[in-house]
């Protein structure tokens, strides 16, 4: 069996599949939506292209004593848009920036959009690759989170 671990969750969104897609590639969009509960974030750079990509950084609340994996109460990270298919799949290759090796690697994430009845689609991120450092737990909520907020940015 392989050390690599992947975690997966899914969403119903009240959207159709063109508006969750243009959520993924419009940086103002991104940062409103894309850190988890309690988080804010901060984008660098955002090239919303076929080997483009972006530079993030997801922010914990101040006081909350979480260090971050980059340090400095921050989760800096690097992506890079492997695959874009229009209002079907995002596939993003993300790579933290760490000194702590239990998350270094480069972790591909992959969503799909799927248009299900009436004006809804169904969201599903495949995270692949994950660093061993992030619990499929946490990582669940995380990505929980992050559909909950999409969702209510495009509902």
């Amino acid at each position: 069996m392989s050390d690599s671990q992947a975690h997966r969750a899914s969403r119903t969104i009240l959207a159709p599949p063109r508006a969750i897609y243009r959520a993924f590639l419009d940086a103002e969009a991104v940062v409103s939506w894309r850190p988890p509960n309690g988080m804010t974030a901060r984008i660098e750079r955002f090239v919303p292209k076929i080997g483009g990509g972006y530079r993030m950084a997801f922010i914990y609340p101040q006081g909350s004593g979480e260090p971050g994996k980059s340090g400095g109460g921050e989760d800096i990270f690097e992506g890079r848009f492997v695959d874009l298919i229009p209002d079907q799949r995002i596939v993003e290759a993300v790579t933290f920036q760490s000194d702590d090796p239990a998350f270094a690697g480069t972790m591909t994430i992959t969503t799909t959009i799927e248009r299900e009845k009436g004006n809804s689609s169904k969201v599903t991120f495949l995270a692949e690759n994950v660093p061993p450092g992030i619990t499929e737990a946490d990582h669940r909520e995380g990505m929980t989170s992050t559909l909950r907020n999409l969702a209510n940015l495009v509902e």
